[in-house]
């Protein structure tokens, strides 16, 4: 007779987990057919995170900037030292031949100074420093060895100074390498921004770029231009002739600009040389904190880091250099995105 077994039930323990997992996947299923797609940002979102990155590449641009001026003062600075050690070489070798020739015609007559004879061999600073020893020589040829010890010791403190400078001009050009990725970088992330608007998009934030540029024209149209003093005046009116002009960064002209490139450019233009960095540029001249008192051409500062420079256009405008994507133009100082400093009256 067949035996017949009762099935085995499921314990309890493993109903509970399945019916979990089965709740838990049916809840997930609902998530993922509810959930909204995820949204493209607005016109204006992109305007907002790509002016915020701008700002941060142009931070970094004076940074590059200042290590770029930095590594073309040292490599002077390293030039000249060079130069100045090389004709220091020749002067020495100079020295050391006309006591070399004396020391010959001695030999010659077979009555070659003993002690003239131990300089051919020795250090003449440890020689020098042998009193007993400056006895046996002629007034002249201690005078001719005083001079090659002071030759060697110049030479020596040269090529000392011109090593650190070459391992500062290393450390220089590390840095400019640094910022100018981070400057490119940052570009970048800008740039794929606003390749996500479609064209309609860009164009209607290029109509509102005209817009504002339009009305600061006309704004610096109905100024004052009179109370400009000369150079500030030269200054102002080169920078004018140079609207239109793209912003590149690092660049200072004649073709392309950045913002302190554009007005150290323009004061070099009325025959005033000022730094090449917009902090540096704060720092010289007379300030003025009030919007009120400032005249056209003068050197007006953005952002608490200074990292913004442009020249006063009159009437609440500046002419400057923007930002990379745009021109030198003029705007009004209320819409740069920092916060007025100061002027300065160079």
């Amino acid at each position: 007779m067949a035996s017949h077994r009762r099935p085995k039930q499921p314990s309890r323990a493993r109903v509970t987990v399945l019916t979990t997992a089965a709740a838990a996947a049916v809840a997930l299923s609902s998530q993922a057919a509810n959930a909204a797609p995820s949204e493209k940002p607005s016109k204006d979102e992109v305007k907002t995170k790509v002016d915020k990155l701008y700002e941060e590449a142009e931070k970094a641009t004076e940074k590059y900037n200042g290590a770029k001026e930095k590594q073309e003062k040292l490599q002077k600075e390293i030039s000249t030292i060079q130069d100045n050690v090389a004709r220091g070489q020749e002067e020495l070798n100079e020295l050391r031949d006309g006591l070399g020739l004396a020391a010959a015609s001695q030999y010659r007559t077979g009555s070659i100074d003993p002690s003239l004879q131990l300089f051919l061999s020795a250090d003449p600073d440890d020689y020098l420093d042998k009193a007993s020893t400056l006895d046996q020589l002629s007034g002249q040829q201690v005078e001719a060895l005083k001079k090659i010890q002071v030759k060697q010791r110049d030479l020596a403190q040269q090529r000392a100074e011109a090593s650190e400078k070459l391992k500062d001009l290393d450390a220089t050009r590390t840095e400019l390498g640094k910022k100018k990725k981070e400057v490119q970088g940052k570009l970048a992330a800008a740039q794929k921004l606003l390749n996500s608007l479609t064209a309609q998009e860009k164009a209607a934030l290029q109509a509102e770029e005209q817009r504002a540029t339009r009305t600061s024209e006309r704004q610096v149209l109905t100024g004052s231009t009179a109370t400009a003093s000369g150079r500030a005046a030269a200054a102002f009116a080169a920078a004018q002739s140079k609207i239109g002009s793209p912003y590149v960064y690092g660049a200072t002209g004649p073709s392309s600009y950045d913002c302190s490139g554009l007005t150290s450019w323009a004061y070099a233009q009325a025959g005033v040389s000022i730094p090449r960095t917009s902090e540096a540029q704060s720092g010289i001249g007379t300030r003025i904190y009030s919007v009120n008192d400032l005249k056209v051409g003068d050197l007006v500062f953005f952002f608490n880091d200074l990292h913004h420079v442009g020249l006063y256009a009159g009437n609440g405008q500046v002419l400057h250099a923007p930002r990379t994507g745009t021109v030198v133009r003029y705007e009004s100082m209320n819409t740069i995105g920092g916060p007025f400093m100061w002027g300065v009256r160079v």
